[in-house]
């Protein structure tokens, strides 16, 4: 997997030794010397990741690094600090300022490669769910997209997993300072909890006694249900080679011991925030797809889904030799409602329409709103006998008595048209339609409130 990497150093042979090594493997690399010519090219050019050096002239990293974080157009890029300095005060000071990892001089080819592939993959994963929810945010049916530096990432969900007592006991008086732990000895045990409950970190000590504490993450990483569920190591001095496997596999971010509190809590609170800014970019998405789909009065489908599974549902039926029935539903003279009682009494005898015909038909059954007062059902594997059946339950679901509206201090008696048609050994929604259409019309001639067939 490719990337766009910016590299900012004031100091020409580090850019280039830095350029080198990443453009051998297939980067895109761009370059700048300095915080405000890495401000800029963020702003403007696609970056998926930039790697910061610390000591620079005028604007330091720290600086560039908050400034990147503080704006909304850049503060979802990963960072990572390359430093001289190996000082547990200033890893935590650039956590701080919104660093997502570091790398310590002079750079280890193989950390770097780990550590820029983890960060990398990342990115590419928020960046489609950004992408995405941009999209239907142009489209009118979500809000703005969420900013991840508006959450500070305390109040998190923990899961630790060590088998330890004294390590556990050490961590559990950090971290139960900050956020909700959950504390599990046995890894399998963990596994089934990740699966069973929500998390927004999982914390697993690459020295577990009788267990591949990376084989767990792998697992993790397997399962649709945790795939996207930050990971966070603890390790010991001398576990450099798994860790780096441990970022190959998934794994998010370690933290070396002995740990420093302060560290800990910083890193942790930088997945927290992450994990919930995913979540809530899914969220919107999800959000936003349903909104395009349902009518947001009753709660129905609308006429946008009707379109896009109709034909499919048809073209299912007619492969497997089923029927498949179709039933417009039409209230009787709606106009007058709202002419007389106003919108909002006719909006609330709409919600209640929809609420006694969800009762009375089956889970199988699509109800759309095709518009106004005007309703579409689909009945799979339901022949026109059938469906003849359920239209006079529909029917008589409405009219048996009167609907409540104006919090209850008035009724309104309501009436439905019905129309239904079978395929028969057609598959085209539009014909289907049509003979439903023109049995609803014979309904509204024959007198209303009546249920008309059209039999192919």
């Amino acid at each position: 997997m490719t990337a766009r990497i910016l590299v900012v150093d004031d100091l020409l042979p580090n850019v280039k030794l830095l350029e080198a090594r990443l453009s051998a493997e297939y980067f895109d690399v761009l370059t700048a010397t300095s915080g405000a010519e890495a401000l800029r090219l963020c702003e403007h050019d696609h970056c998926d990741l930039v790697l910061l050096d610390v000591m620079m002239p005028d604007m330091d990293g720290f600086e560039t690094c908050r400034r990147l974080k503080a704006n909304p157009a850049t503060a979802h890029i990963p960072v990572m600090m390359v430093t001289a300095l190996d000082e547990a005060a200033d890893r935590i000071k650039g956590l701080e300022a919104g660093a997502d990892d570091f790398l310590t001089k002079p750079i280890d080819e193989v950390a770097l490669l780990a550590r820029v592939r983890s960060l990398t993959r990342l990115k590419v994963v928020l960046d489609e769910l950004r992408s995405r929810a941009s999209a239907v945010a142009v489209l009118g049916v979500a809000g703005a997209l969420p900013n991840v530096a508006d959450d500070i990432g305390l109040g998190g969900r923990v899961l630790l997993v060590d088998d330890k007592l004294d390590s556990v006991e050490r961590l559990a008086i950090t971290l139960a300072s900050a956020h909700y732990l959950t504390i599990e000895r046995r890894p399998e045990d963990a596994l089934l909890r990740t699966v069973r409950d929500d998390y927004d970190l999982v914390i697993v000590s690459l020295g577990l006694q009788d267990y591949d504490a990376l084989r767990l993450c792998g697992q993790l990483r397997s399962l649709e249900r945790t795939r996207q569920l930050p990971i966070l190591l603890i390790a010991g001095h001398d576990d450099k080679a798994r860790i780096l496997r441990g970022l190959d596999i998934g794994v998010n971010d370690y933290v070396n011991r002995p740990i420093d509190r302060t560290e800990l809590l910083t890193r942790v609170a930088t997945q927290v925030r992450r994990k919930r800014y995913s979540d809530s970019l899914r969220e919107q998405l999800r959000t936003s797809i349903e909104m395009a789909v349902v009518d947001s009065l009753t709660g129905l489908n609308n006429r946008r889904y009707l379109e896009s599974h109709l034909k499919a549902l048809m073209t299912n039926a007619a492969s497997r030799g089923k029927p498949l029935s179709m039933m417009i539903v039409d209230l009787d003279h709606f106009k007058s409602v709202n002419d007389t009682f106003g919108h909002d009494v006719g909006d609330e005898v709409l919600r209640g329409f929809a609420s006694r015909v969800k009762k009375v038909i089956r889970a199988g059954d699509v109800m759309c709103r095709l518009g106004g007062e005007e309703f579409i059902i689909v009945l799979p594997e339901t022949n026109i006998e059938i469906a003849e059946l359920v239209a006079e339950r529909v029917r008589s679901a409405v009219g048996h008595s009167a609907f409540p509206v104006e919090r209850g201090t008035r009724t309104l008696s309501i009436t439905v048209s019905i129309g239904i048609a079978d395929r028969g050994g057609d598959s085209d929604p539009g014909t289907l339609f049509k003979r439903a259409d023109l049995a609803l019309y014979r309904s509204k001639r024959g007198g209303r409130n009546m249920v008309s067939a059209h039999a192919a």
